[in-house]
């Protein structure tokens, strides 16, 4: 099966085919007449591709190609920046905006309505910005109407009935934070971070295999075993507490990668300038390093929250883009790696197709 991937840069969307075996690739593009374009999801099935992004000059909006032609669709995404995230669940798409939106289209990407259980919830006018803005990067979809958004940096949470309602799931299970710290405030509720886990979602992962969930935020490493009521830190082990993207395996249950920075405020690139991904096959119990085909030394690149992605072939690929233009590509589950684009725009997400 060929492998398309669907590649979001500041400069428009960029395709990157598989020209057999996964070894080889052409890239085509740019798309959507250079708009930013934040994330991309496609339908193998129809070809159909959905691109969500925008600017403060360009607005929001979702660009389509269906049959070939590309066109656009400005929403109405009323009081919205840019587009962020996109989701398929069943028959209809959702799409998160900056500031933090949930957004459904039931007729393939034209028109779009606001799901506006999740804003209209209590305490949401308290949600307070990341250093991106109050994004809504991460959209999971279990079926059955259980879906899961993360926001940066209000936090995660959870909806059973398709988005009508929703409840903030932010619980901690173990390893106190620090003693005495405010993680938050939550209405006129003072949250301690003893008892919740930070409240700046970075990237979450839907693990289909054992339906556990992945959180990578501010301050580490997560995983829920309960659909998000109770989160455990899953940090130990890594190099460092901060990252963005976090992908789980489709099959191989416990089987996650994330790729660690060195930190918030000491650059945001590779601990020691070394790139390495970090794999657990065991749900986070433990972690090995990969690097093999990355670079060693003189690193200082940042991989965005939504610019990894797997695929779902027999061994499954792993994908990851940087803000210095390149994407990476792994044929053996994160074993070693090969640089399959260069000297793109700055890459802000990556997908399969």
């Amino acid at each position: 099966m060929a492998t398309d991937l669907l590649v979001g840069t500041t400069k428009g969307l960029f395709i990157l085919a598989d020209q057999g075996d996964r070894s080889g690739w052409r890239v085509s593009g740019p798309f959507c007449d250079g708009w930013p374009i934040n994330h991309a999801v496609g339908d193998l099935a129809s070809g159909a591709i959905w691109a969500g992004g925008g600017s403060g000059w360009h607005g929001p909006g979702v660009w389509r190609r269906t049959g070939g032609e590309w066109a656009l669709s400005k929403g109405p995404f009323d009081g919205t920046e840019q587009v962020w995230s996109l989701g398929h669940d069943g028959d209809r798409l959702l799409a998160g905006t900056k500031p933090a939106a949930l957004w459904e289209s039931r007729d393939g990407g034209i028109v779009w309505s606001k799901m506006s259980g999740l804003t209209d919830q209590e305490g949401a006018e308290a949600w307070a910005p990341g250093a991106a803005g109050l994004v809504l990067h991460s959209i999971l979809c279990g079926g059955q109407g259980r879906l899961w958004v993360g926001i940066s940096s209000a936090g995660a949470f959870a909806s059973a009935d398709g988005g009508a309602s929703w409840e903030r799931q932010g619980r901690r299970s173990n390893r106190p934070g620090p003693a005495g710290a405010l993680d938050r405030f939550w209405g006129d509720e003072e949250i301690r971070a003893e008892d919740e886990i930070f409240s700046c979602v970075h990237n979450m992962a839907f693990g289909a295999a054992d339906g556990l969930i992945y959180m990578q935020n501010h301050q580490g490493v997560y995983r829920s075993r309960d659909g998000g009521a109770i989160w455990e830190e899953i940090t130990e082990g890594l190099p460092s507490t901060f990252g963005f993207p976090v992908a789980a395996h489709p099959r191989d249950p416990g089987t996650l990668w994330v790729f660690p920075l060195n930190g918030d405020s000491q650059g945001r690139f590779p601990v020691g300038a070394r790139a390495l991904v970090w794999k657990s096959v065991d749900g986070g119990e433990s972690w090995q390093g990969h690097g093999k085909g990355l670079p060693e030394r003189d690193c200082f690149f940042t991989v965005l929250r939504q610019a990894m992605a797997v695929d779902s072939e027999d061994r499954v690929g792993v994908y990851f883009g940087t803000n210095s233009g390149s994407v990476f590509a792994s044929r053996d589950e994160g074993e070693s790696w090969q640089e399959v684009a260069r000297h793109l725009p700055t890459v802000l997400s990556v997908e399969v197709m």
